[in-house]
């Protein structure tokens, strides 16, 4: 038995001890993103350093001694300093609430649909087929505008433009915003018109965050846009490529000034990669997002089914906070 334990911690101990001590350390370097682009690229990827320092914790007690205290150690650095990054998402307010009988609701469907998909179709019949009256669509090729402009009964705004807007009532305008500086990449607004008034409608696709130089001037790009309109009835979504627990994401949540109404929705990846197929297994990243100003009361928020995109599409419903 001896023999056993000592095999077991000559051949395990080493990769264990060096995934926890990995974990521990990208977890522990993510904390510096709140001064560091660089830096904060490790932050999007905490729940990955999380769940490697629980598999430490777990596996520290096959061990004995140093060996499992060393462990233990590495374990529970990776799991505090990656929780700590994660927290503000689960404790964070997501807005105020309306039940699902609240009148005059409107859903917006938010679905980056892939230009490499597959099944372009049934995508599309998926999404249209919601009873939504927003449907926003990122990586948009010239199939899939074919099959939209096929689709009676819908508005679309920016018919061929990477980001779409596809409506049930006409917009009162919209376009691809151009500003000047930086091009801040693809970006649709379409203003609509209810029996409270206008509200704009933004949809957009970031850059990664691995271009953090673009993906900052597409957050400035469009925290101007948002600013040219009252935010109380705003509404935005898109794929931003950025995950919540990034301060980077945090302190553009707040320059927004609205209210991110998805909390930790994993919608990356929906499918495994040819050269990297461990990667669909399961979705880790919550990079799509959709906000409301707080004239909106949220109704509900879900992930949609896997369409044949590498993302999973997000439902949100809202209705207007009640006057009071």
């Amino acid at each position: 038995m001896r023999a056993f334990r000592v095999a077991l911690s000559v051949l395990l101990a080493p990769p264990v001890f060096a995934g926890a001590a990995l974990c521990a350390g990208a977890a522990a370097a993510a904390h510096m993103g709140r001064t560091s682009l660089r830096f904060d690229i490790l932050a999007h990827f905490a729940p990955l350093w999380l769940a490697g320092g629980l598999l430490a914790l777990a596996g520290a007690f096959l061990f004995r001694g140093y060996v499992r205290a060393l462990i233990l150690g590495m374990a529970a650095t990776a799991v505090l300093c990656a929780g700590a990054l994660m927290a503000p998402e689960y404790l964070r307010d997501t807005g105020p609430k309306a039940p699902a009988s609240a009148p005059d609701q409107l859903k917006v469907v938010q679905f980056n649909v892939w230009s490499r998909n597959d099944d372009l179709e049934g995508a599309l019949d998926w999404a249209l087929g919601q009873d939504a009256d927003l449907v926003l669509f990122q990586e948009t090729t010239p199939r899939l505008r074919e099959l939209v402009a096929q689709r009676s009964g819908w508005h679309v705004t920016c018919r061929t433009c990477e980001v779409m807007i596809l409506s049930r009532r006409p917009p009162v305008r919209g376009e691809m915003v151009r500003l000047r500086g930086p091009y801040p990449g693809p970006l649709t607004r379409a203003v609509f018109r209810d029996a409270r008034g206008t509200f704009p409608v933004i949809g957009v696709h970031y850059a990664w965050p691995t271009d953090s130089s673009d993906q900052q001037a597409q957050e400035a790009g469009l925290a101007r846009v948002i600013a040219m309109s009252p935010r109380e009835r705003t509404i935005v979504a898109g794929d931003f490529n950025s995950a919540p627990w990034s301060f980077s994401r945090r302190r553009w949540d707040a320059e927004f000034g609205l209210i991110r109404r998805d909390r930790a929705l994993f919608s990356w990846p929906a499918r495994q990669y040819k050269r990297l197929q461990w990667l669909g297994l399961f979705p880790f990243l919550p990079i799509d997002h959709v906000y409301a100003g707080s004239d909106w009361a949220t109704v509900k928020v879900e992930r949609g089914p896997r369409l044949g995109s590498d993302h999973y599409p997000i439902v949100m419903t809202l209705a207007p906070v009640s006057r009071r």
